[in-house]
């Protein structure tokens, strides 16, 4: 029975592959980097300007840890950000960036365990500390195109051309 059933997840991936449309599943290696946030540091301009400082085309969050000493978020469907004081634990920060623009999502919670999230803005203040892990696409760059469905600019994957 375990082997029918593992048998037919397989086949259900298989399938599920099949079905995605091939502009939206691109393929690309990857490099990793590592590095630290200080106190004070703002979250998203610090990962923005380390993205210019290192001409990122395609960047993805892979991981981050840490603490706010205030957050500033963006919540669905809304025009205006929200900011509050405080300590706040980094429970999640997930999203593709370049040197460029960036759409990044931050999840915290506060000391009750509380948990809010939403799209990071400007003003998200570290407290003690924040670890964060980004993968830099080496075969792909991220560009923002204007999507008719909302009119939202959104993410555009293309193929890097490479220099022989």
């Amino acid at each position: 029975m375990a082997c029918r059933i593992m048998l037919f997840v397989v086949l259900l991936q298989l399938v599920l592959c099949v079905n995605v449309k091939a502009q939206d599943k691109m393929e690309s290696s990857s490099t990793i980097y590592v590095f630290r946030l200080k106190p004070h540091e703002d979250l998203k301009k610090s990962i923005m300007a380390w993205a210019k400082q290192h001409h990122i085309k395609a960047g993805i969050i892979v991981t981050c840890v840490g603490s706010l000493e205030q957050y500033s978020l963006r919540f669905a469907n809304q025009e205006n950000g929200t900011l509050h004081k405080g300590h706040f634990e980094i429970v999640s920060l997930t999203g593709t960036f370049t040197q460029d623009a960036a759409h990044l999502h931050l999840a915290v919670s506060d000391s009750t365990g509380q948990t809010i999230g939403g799209h990071l803005l400007d003003d998200n203040f570290i407290y003690t500390t924040v670890e964060i892990a980004v993968a830099e696409l080496n075969d792909v760059v991220f560009e923002r195109e204007t999507d008719a469905t909302y009119g939202y600019k959104e993410l555009a994957i293309r193929r890097r051309n490479r220099k022989p």
